[in-house]
Parts: structure tokens; sequence; C-alpha cells
């Protein structure tokens, strides 16, 4: 591997401000680092001993990494393992555990293996009786969820949803009645017709919240109605940063899809699309463009 030239002749050591610290050799194993989501100090010591002293740091961007690396002293090498190149890196990295390395796996930024490669590369170890351990730290999911204001006892982590509309909508409706907090990641410039779609399938009086740029500078938790949140981000256009969404529990006096559909077939019968949809939006709370979207959807599904 890439790191094995540097792993003994580089002294293993890790800084905090002009402190500097040894980093003994962790025992050999995959160890799956957590590191920060935007803001560098939100980083644990375990972490750092563990980057600083491992035999080997494979990062799913190497460029991202070496900020981090940079940041604490951390003198190292660092190979590239990601969706890609796994299919070529991965047996490497497992070869070097077998052979009594030690690995730590890092992400771009978070916990790894969380809407990140890895799972293959975790599964193959445990089969062959590698020690895996989890070195725990920020989380995005964690961070919006506590900050969303929203019921935390029971959360579902949905990662991306499909940008393609009915694979969106096929996936929401899975979800609608799941009784917990539902948590995604979604991209800045699908985030308007996104909430959109959850304002239609899952309830436009919906609570939600959505998160932006946590823990970074212009960090931001924006709250409302899935409709208000809609609305907000058609207007506004697309921020800028990463972006996570929290949608409350469902409540029992929600419409469903298939009551909004009834409904929107029914006012076509009597009236253009779009003034069908202007009234839906006023019945239901849903924002007028996603339901114009949706009706027409389902006039081409009958043709």
């Amino acid at each position: 591997m890439e790191n094995n030239a540097d792993a003994g002749t580089t002294r293993r050591s890790f800084l905090i401000g002009q402190a500097e610290f040894p980093a003994r050799t962790p025992e050999p194993a995959l160890y799956l680092v957590a590191t920060p989501i935007g803001n560098l100090a939100d980083i644990t010591l375990r972490a750092l001993e563990t980057l600083a002293g491992a035999d080997i740091v494979a990062a799913e961007d190497t460029r991202v990494s070496r900020v981090l690396l940079e940041r604490y002293g951390i003198r190292r090498r660092t190979t590239a393992y990601h969706e890609h190149n796994a299919a070529q890196a991965g047996p490497k990295l497992l070869a070097a555990l077998e052979a009594g390395q030690s690995v730590a796996l890092i992400s771009d930024a978070g916990t790894p293996l969380v809407s990140d490669p890895g799972h293959r590369l975790v599964g193959e170890a445990l089969e062959r009786g590698i020690r895996v351990v989890p070195i725990p730290g920020p989380s995005a999911v964690l961070a919006a969820l506590t900050a969303s204001g929203l019921p935390s006892d029971a959360f579902f982590f949905a990662g991306f949803l499909s940008p393609k509309a009915g694979q969106r909508q096929s996936r929401l409706e899975e979800l609608k009645a799941v009784p917990a907090t539902l948590i995604f990641f979604e991209s800045p410039r699908r985030l308007a017709d996104t909430l959109a779609a959850m304002a239609a399938v899952l309830g436009a009086a919906r609570s939600a919240a959505v998160g932006r740029e946590l823990t970074k500078t212009f960090e931001e938790m924006r709250l409302g109605t899935l409709a208000d949140l809609a609305a907000h981000y058609e207007q506004a256009g697309a921020p800028k940063g990463e972006i996570v969404v929290c949608v409350g529990p469902p409540q029992a006096s929600q419409e469903g899809p298939a009551d909004i559909d009834r409904l929107l077939l029914s006012l076509a019968r009597e009236m253009p699309a779009s003034k069908a949809a202007a009234e839906a939006a006023k019945m239901t709370g849903a924002q007028k463009q996603a339901l114009y979207r949706r009706l027409l959807e389902l006039k081409d599904g009958d043709g």
C-alpha cells in the first residue's frame, strides 16, 4: 500500500496547537474513524491518535483528508478508497489487514459508511475474521436531528432520494407511514423540488427542518411545515452548502397521497389543470406547483 513506505520512518504524532503528542501504533484492525463535517475542531483525541498511528490511512478523497491531517500536524500519506476504485483498492487493504497491519478508514466528512463507501470492505473484513473498530464522532445525521426540534426518540435515516421524480415519489410513499422522524441528505440544486414532492406525498402540514452548512460559519437550521419550506426554497433558489432535511413523524390527521390524487382528479374533471392545482393547494396546504406536476403525471398515467 502507499502508506507502507512512510509508516516506519515518519514520527507518529499529532499536534494540538503547539503541543505535540505521540501516537502509539494501534492493534491490527480496520478502524472506522469519524471526522469533522465542517468545523475541523470537531474531532476526538482518539481519532487523532488513530490517524497518526495507523499503518495505513485510507481516505475517500485524499485531497480533502490532507486538509484535516495538516491541521493537526499528522505527516502521513494517504491511499484512496472510494466507490470508483473499491474493486482494486479493497483487496489491497484486506491483504494489509491480514498481514497484521492497522488500517484507518475515513470519509470526506462525518462517520464512514453513512452515505459513503466502505460497507463492502467492512463486510469482507468481518467475513475474514478481521476486527472492525468504530471510532465514533461527528455525524451530520445526529447533528441535524438534535438541532431540528423534532422528535428524536425514533428516527429513520433514508440517505439521498432518487433525482428521478417517479422513483422519488415511490420511495416517499414507502416512507410516509414510518412512525419516526425521517432524515435525508439532499443536493442544494434539488432541494426545492424534493421539498415540494415531500409536501405532496408526506403531507403539506408535516413539520420539518432544513439544516445547511452544519458546524460551519454560515450554519442555518430553518424550521416550518413542508409546504412552508418548499415555498421558501422555490422562491429563494438553491442554497449553498451541504443539506440535511428532517421530517417529523406522521400525524393521524394528515391526508395521504391517495387522498390528494383523488382530490386532484376530481377537481380536474370540473376545471383546467392549473386551476385544479390551485384549488387543491388551498384545501390541503400543499404547494401549487407540486400539485400541478402531480396532476399532469396522473393524467399521463391515465393516457
